[in-house]
């Protein structure tokens, strides 16, 4: 967290204002001001109350700091979980949180994934290696690598690896629901 003293003093001169100015508005002293902005004393609950009003602001406000959007995953933070001829990469941690849950799925010759019952939201996935199919209520969809799906969930679905080689493709659902 930035310093108590820099940050009063940014907003201080946000609002234009000198020390002497800040200092009359709470019935204080232009050295008390410079000695706070210079964190060279901490000044009471009360009188940062002050400070913060004649501000414009609050205690809320003045402590509450953003979290820091994380925006880049590496493969070691990716979770993997591994079952007979499929091996799942969740490569958003903690996606269930979020709007969609990206998910890198390997799937080995024959392999097929469980049969999801329909939901609410939409799928969407792009082959990166191999042969798949979509099969939705036992219509199968095939595709090769370059080519994507999208549907709605809204009936049993599953995808099953109908090729020689291992296939490998990227599955998105929204709402999470891996």
């Amino acid at each position: 967290m930035e310093l108590l003293g820099v940050k009063i003093r940014e907003m201080r001169q946000q609002k234009n204002l000198t020390q002497e100015e800040l200092a009359d508005r709470c019935e204080l002293t232009k050295g008390y001001i410079s000695q706070l902005e210079n964190d060279l004393t901490s000044p009471s609950i009360a009188t940062l109350c002050d400070l913060l009003n004649a501000l414009g602001s609050n205690l809320s406000d003045f402590f509450h700091e953003e979290a820091e959007e994380k925006i880049v995953f590496t493969e070691s933070e990716y979770i993997e979980k591994q079952s007979e001829g499929m091996v799942w990469n969740w490569v958003i941690p903690n996606a269930q949180k979020n709007a969609m849950e990206p998910v890198l799925v390997q799937l080995e010759p024959n392999a097929a994934t469980a049969v999801d019952f329909p939901h609410e939201g939409e799928e969407f996935g792009f082959v990166l290696e191999g042969k798949i199919a979509v099969v939705k209520q036992n219509k199968r969809y095939p595709l090769k690598k370059g080519e994507s799906f999208y549907f709605t969930p809204n009936k049993e679905h599953y995808i099953v690896n109908r090729g020689k080689t291992k296939a490998k493709f990227l599955w998105i659902s929204t709402p999470p629901n891996f």
